[in-house]
């Protein structure tokens, strides 16, 4: 008889004690027992066989089922005659075998059931799931009991509301769980909201601190400590949402105008406490998404420029896609000026020779010069100038840099931000010495970079004497300081004060001097030749620098001089003019 058609197995078993609401543990089942038990429930005619997603087979009666499910009505609405041993299976059933067993309980329960924060969510999708939204008499559904029961989702507390949101995730593949899920995370952005209006200082911190400014006022370091908890004390609550969860709470925060920086906080917070225990397909997918959302954020300056080089670092070992790793790139690039040289020196991606990843670097520029060069503010132009001639210098040093690549990065240079190109120079300079093999056409193509009319006398004096650097180039550097010379002269010979005839000699004295320093600086400036051979050039060099100081000096003391006189005329005058009133 055990053997025959009818024999039940211990899931069928299992599912026939629920007929008399006595469960048995699957592990503890003694074989007499369970014989005894068998012959006792063989009156009950269960015809339905369950199976759940492959992980269990219930043996259950079709009846009972029917009159609270539609799904299973609908199946057999239209069989005629008593089919027996049918098998039903189903793939994506919400929550597995244990939901389907929390079903039949409810069914063979008259309807009945203990709804709390902790299965209302799995009930809700069950029941959307097996469409238990029939009409019973002398009682609810089950769809309209978890409806009634989240309605009252206000009364729970925050520990309720997250145990369920974190048992509602792991539903999303139901599409009823998307409604109970933004249910929940509406609530949290609400509550997360109250508390952070009452914030006293809301952003008394920068995006790069990782903590809180403090102050030598006690109070006020109670004040900042007591408003930064209150704008970041859900954080370790939230973290263990999943991907998706957190987008659709990123979503509602933006929605309800959250601060940009507790956002971007957490995100980064989110990113490195889920990464020490997440596979390598979890981290791509956690990665990707704090990066979607950061790029969502409408102040881009509240996110932590230093934050995002660390997700940067990070993306190296994970095979991220090239649309988050432009956005990541992106965002960085239009921060560049808040980055440091230890930021930019990124290793160059295996497969490559280069030390240092320059194409990396050239793409970040690009970001921060998107909008065209005038549209950036001079202070950050002036940074970002700044830091690529750092690593400009750190670069050069460099064997396996190319010189078309080198010269791409010097031509990225802002040059309305560089105020002197004697940096660039000195790289130049760096670079050539670790390349001695280029061609003079080569070196002439890397040495284009630079803006001679930039460089400084003491720059432009050690270029001319410097053998690695083409020939052009130190024609081009003296041609650059005779210019430099003529203009200086031109300024000198500028129009002049009238000055009043009783201090001749002292001018006529100055006009001397002058004159006589000018008529030898035009006498060096007359031997200057630039089409003359480079050693006869290289020869002049020191002594046109030297008048060049002379001339300086020279045009300051006039100033001087002529400054003093002017006083001296003023005064005089204004006591000639103010006399009649006096004698009066």
């Amino acid at each position: 008889m055990i053997a025959s058609e009818n024999a039940c197995t211990e899931e069928a078993l299992r599912a026939y004690s629920l007929r008399f609401s006595c469960y048995i543990p699957r592990r503890t089942l003694d074989l007499r027992w369970v014989l005894g038990l068998f012959l006792c429930v063989m009156d009950v005619f269960c015809d339905l066989q369950v199976d759940v997603n492959g992980e269990e087979i219930f043996l259950v009666d079709k009846k009972i089922l029917s009159s609270y499910c539609g799904r299973i009505s609908k199946l057999f609405g239209k069989s005629k005659g008593a089919t027996r041993n049918t098998k039903v299976i189903f793939h994506d059933f919400p929550g597995g075998a244990e939901s389907f067993e929390l079903m039949t309980r409810f069914c063979y329960n008259s309807g009945k059931i203990e709804i709390n924060p902790f299965n209302v969510s799995l009930l809700y999708c069950i029941a959307h799931f097996m469409e238990m939204n029939k009409p019973i008499s002398k009682t609810q559904n089950l769809l309209e009991q978890t409806e009634k029961y989240l309605k009252e989702i206000r009364f729970w507390t925050w520990s309720e509301i997250v145990l369920a949101l974190k048992q509602c995730q792991d539903l999303l593949f139901a599409e009823s769980s998307s409604n109970v899920l933004h249910k929940y995370i509406d609530s949290l952005t609400g509550r997360i909201a109250l508390t952070s209006e009452t914030s006293p200082c809301p952003s008394t911190y920068s995006p790069d601190s990782s903590g809180f400014r403090l102050s030598t006022d006690t109070r006020s370091t109670e004040s900042v400590k007591n408003g930064f908890f209150r704008a970041t004390w859900w954080f370790e609550d939230l973290v263990a949402l999943n991907p998706c969860s957190v987008e659709i709470l990123i979503k509602a925060m933006l929605l309800r105008k959250f601060d940009n920086g507790i956002i971007s906080k957490f995100l980064f917070y989110y990113q490195k406490s889920r990464f020490f225990t997440a596979k390598s397909d979890e981290k791509l997918k956690i990665i990707e998404t704090v990066v979607d959302m950061l790029c969502s954020l409408e102040e881009q300056s509240a996110v932590s420029c230093k934050s995002l080089f660390g997700i940067l670092r990070v993306t190296g070992s994970l095979n991220i896609s090239k649309e988050h790793r432009s956005k990541l790139e992106n965002m960085i690039g239009l921060q560049l000026d808040q980055a440091t040289l230890d930021n930019l020196l990124v290793p160059s991606p295996s497969g490559t020779n280069c030390l240092y990843d320059v194409n990396l670097v050239m793409r970040f520029l690009k970001s921060f010069l998107d909008g065209g060069v005038s549209k950036v503010p001079l202070v950050r132009l002036k940074k970002v100038a700044s830091l690529m001639e750092s690593y400009l210098t750190e670069v050069a040093p460099d064997p396996c840099l190319k010189p078309l690549k080198f010269l791409a990065l010097v031509r990225a240079l802002p040059d309305s931000g560089m105020d002197t190109y004697d940096g660039i120079y000195h790289a130049v300079d760096m670079y050539l010495e670790v390349h001695p093999g280029l061609s003079e056409e080569e070196k002439r193509r890397v040495c284009c970079g630079l803006n001679y009319g930039k460089l400084s006398s003491e720059a432009c004096n050690h270029l001319a004497q410097n053998p690695k650097f083409p020939s052009k180039s130190t024609a081009q550097a003296l041609t650059s300081q005779q210019n430099k010379l003529k203009s200086l002269l031109d300024d000198t010979n500028g129009p002049k004060p009238i000055i009043d005839s009783s201090f001749g000699p002292i001018e006529a004295k100055s006009k001397g001097n002058k004159d006589k320093g000018c008529e030898q600086i035009v006498i060096y400036a007359q031997k200057l030749d630039v089409l003359a051979e480079n050693e006869k050039l290289k020869a002049h060099l020191q002594g046109m620098q030297w008048r060049v100081m002379e001339l300086e000096k020279a045009c300051k003391k006039m100033q001087s001089q002529m400054s003093k006189m002017m006083k001296s005329r003023l005064s005089r005058q204004s006591s000639a003019r103010s006399l009649p009133s006096l004698c009066s």
